[in-house]
C-alpha cells in the first residue's frame, strides 16, 4: 500500500474556532479527532498574514523575503521551487483542489488556466504540471474569474449565479454592504442550496480525483477551502445551526468603547487609524467602514456565520476521509490541517486582516495526524512552528530529504523533540505600499514574547514597534515597547530578530493586480 498525504487548508481561520483548541461555538468533531490522535501545535505562527504570500511560503517551503511574494496580487515567480514538484518527481500523483491563490485571479491565471488546462472537465495537466501538480481544480468565493467551480455553476446550475454575493465590485473594492439581520459587513443570506457551496464541491472534487488513482499509488492532495474568509454568506438553508442571539461576545472584545479605545491608542497609532477610519488597513477590508461603527450584534452574527462556514469545512473534510477509509488507505495516511492565516474577528474591536501581528492573525490552527501505521503518539507541542515548517515535513513524510532551498525545519513530534532540535522562534513579515498605507513590520515570536519592529514609512518613522508577553498577557492589549522595564528584553529581541530575517530579495517583484 502506498504513502497517502493530505494536506489541507482553510482561509483566514482563528486558531479557537476549532474545538480541540477551545473553541465553544462550531462543533468540529473530524479535526478534534485527527487532534486527539495526532500532533496539535499550540503555537503555529504564519511567515505572513496574508493569503498570496503565505500560501507561496506553504509550497516553497520559503520565507517571503526569498520568494518574492511581499503581498497579495505579487504573483510566485514561475521558476519557484515547489514540495509538490519534488513529491512528483518521486512517484506521487499530485493534485491541489479548491482555492490556490499563488497568483492573482485575473488575467494573467486565467489565460494560463484556459491555455494549458482547459475548460470541458479535463483538468488534469496533459504530460506535465503546474508548479508539481499534475491535477488541478480551482475554486474561490462565490464566482470570481473563470475558475472550474465558477464554471461548474454556470453550466450546471446557472440559476443560482444570481443569488451569489460578490466579494469584489467592479471598481475591484470590496463592498461594504451590509446584509444579513443586523446589516454586518461581508454578510449575505446565500440562497445556494448546499450541496452546491464550493465547500461541499472542493471535498466531492479530491473524493473523484482519489476515485481515480490505483490503491497502491503514493499521493499528494491539497485540499484548499476558501472559507471561512469573508464573505460570510453560508447557504442560508445551514444558518439556523447556530442562532447569533445567543453567541458570545469574543474574549478579545471590549464591549465598553472606551476601555476599547484605550487599549488601541497605547499601541502603535495605525491601529487607532483604521478603527476611526482615517487609515484604510488593508483593501480585503471596505474602504468606506470603519471598524468603530461595529456594533456587538453585528460581531455575534459574523461570529456565528464563521462558525457555521468551519462547521460545513469540518463535515466536508469528514466525508472525504470517511472516502479514504472506504479505499482501505486511512492507515497508511498523513493528515495535516491548517490555515493560511488568522482574522481579527473583533478583537479590539477590529475585524478582517492588515499589518497587526497579534495572534488573531498569527495563531493558527495546526494539526498533524501522522500515518496511524508510523507508530507516532498523540502529542501536543507547545514550541512555535511556521508555515515555513510544512513543506520540509512533507518531505519527510514522503522520505525525501528536504533541499537547501527550504528554510523551514521538519515539525517536531513533541516538546522534547522541538527542544532537543533548539526549535524556539518564528518570524512573520508585512510589507505594504497600496492605497497610501506604506506600513512595514518585522516580527520575533521567541519563548514567551512576541516583538514587532516597524520599519519606517507613510506613518511611522521606525521607532516604533511592539512587545508583548504572551505569558502575563495572552491577549496582547499592555504594548511593554517603550516600558523601561522591559528595555533589555526588547533589545535583546530586536538583535535576535535583525539577525535571523532572511535577505530581502532584489528587485522586489512587481505587483501585477489587486487581488
Amino acid at each position: 500500500m502506498g504513502r497517502k498525504i493530505l494536506l489541507v487548508t482553510t482561509d483566514q481561520q482563528r486558531y479557537d474556532t476549532l474545538g480541540c483548541n477551545g473553541g465553544k461555538i462550531a462543533r468540529t468533531p473530524v479535526v478534534d479527532n485527527l487532534a486527539s490522535a495526532g500532533i496539535r501545535f499550540e503555537r503555529a505562527v504564519p511567515q505572513s498574514v496574508v493569503c498570496m504570500p503565505s500560501r507561496s511560503t506553504i509550497l516553497t517551503g520559503q520565507h517571503p523575503a526569498t520568494h518574492g511574494v511581499w503581498m497579495n496580487g505579487v504573483p510566485l515567480p514561475s521558476n519557484a521551487p515547489s514540495v509538490a514538484e519534488l513529491l512528483r518527481r518521486s512517484g506521487y500523483r499530485t493534485a491541489l483542489i479548491g482555492k490556490a491563490h499563488f497568483e492573482p485571479y485575473l488575467d494573467p491565471f486565467v489565460r494560463f488556466q484556459e491555455n494549458q488546462l482547459g475548460w470541458s472537465g479535463e483538468t488534469s495537466v496533459a504530460g506535465g504540471s503546474h508548479r508539481g501538480f499534475e491535477h488541478l481544480e480551482f475554486a474561490t468565493h462565490g464566482v470570481q474569474g473563470m475558475l472550474h467551480y465558477t464554471k461548474w455553476l454556470r453550466e450546471h446550475h446557472p440559476a443560482t449565479i444570481d443569488g451569489f454575493y460578490q466579494v469584489l465590485d467592479s471598481s475591484l473594492a470590496v463592498s461594504a454592504l451590509g446584509g444579513g439581520a443586523t446589516s454586518a459587513p461581508q454578510v449575505k443570506m446565500n440562497p445556494i442550496p448546499r450541496e452546491w457551496y464550493h465547500t461541499d464541491w472542493v471535498a466531492d472534487r479530491t473524493v473523484a480525483w482519489l476515485d481515480s488513482l490505483g490503491n497502491d499509488t503514493d499521493w499528494f492532495c491539497w485540499m484548499s477551502f476558501p472559507d471561512p474568509h469573508h464573505p460570510w454568506d453560508p447557504p442560508q438553508s445551514e444558518t439556523s445551526r447556530i442562532d447569533w442571539r445567543e453567541v458570545p461576545l469574543p474574549v478579545g472584545y471590549s464591549e465598553n468603547s472606551s476601555e476599547r479605545e484605550a487599549i488601541l491608542d497605547a499601541k502603535p497609532r495605525h491601529w487607532r487609524m483604521w478603527y476611526d477610519g482615517s487609515l484604510v488597513s488593508n483593501y480585503e477590508a471596505p474602504a468606506t467602514w470603519a471598524p468603530a461603527s461595529l456594533t456587538a450584534d453585528q460581531l455575534r452574527e459574523v461570529t456565528a456565520l464563521n462558525a457555521v462556514e468551519v462547521e460545513l469545512i469540518d463535515e466536508a473534510l469528514g466525508k472525504v476521509l470517511q472516502a479514504i477509509e472506504a479505499r482501505g488507505w486511512g492507515q497508511d495516511l498523513d493528515v495535516i490541517f491548517t490555515t493560511d492565516h488568522g482574522e481579527l474577528g473583533g478583537d479590539f474591536g477590529l475585524m478582517f486582516k492588515g499589518p497587526y501581528h497579534v495572534d488573531a492573525l498569527m495563531r493558527l490552527p495546526l494539526i498533524w495526524r501522522p500515518a496511524p501505521s508510523s507508530g507516532t503518539r498523540p502529542s501536543i507541542v507547545s514550541s512555535p512552528v511556521g508555515l515555513v515548517d510544512l513543506a520540509p515535513t512533507l518531505c519527510s513524510i514522503a522520505s525525501i530529504e528536504a533541499p537547501t532551498w527550504m528554510q523551514g525545519r521538519t515539525l517536531p513530534v513533541d516538546d522534547d523533540d522541538a527542544s532537543s532540535r533548539d526549535i524556539t522562534e518564528q518570524l512573520t513579515v508585512w510589507d505594504s505600499d497600496l492605497f497610501g498605507v506604506d506600513l512595514h513590520l518585522r516580527t520575533i515570536t521567541l519563548g514567551r514574547w512576541v516583538c514587532t519592529v516597524y520599519l519606517p514609512g507613510f506613518v511611522h518613522d521606525g521607532t516604533e514597534g511592539e512587545l508583548y508577553d504572551l505569558v502575563s498577557d495572552p491577549r496582547q492589549r499592555s504594548n511593554l515597547w517603550s516600558d523601561p522595564a522591559y528595555r533589555s528584553t526588547r533589545e535583546d529581541l530586536v538583535h535576535r530578530l535583525r539577525e535571523i530575517l532572511p535577505k530581502e530579495r532584489t528587485p522586489k517583484l512587481p505587483l501585477e493586480s489587486p487581488v
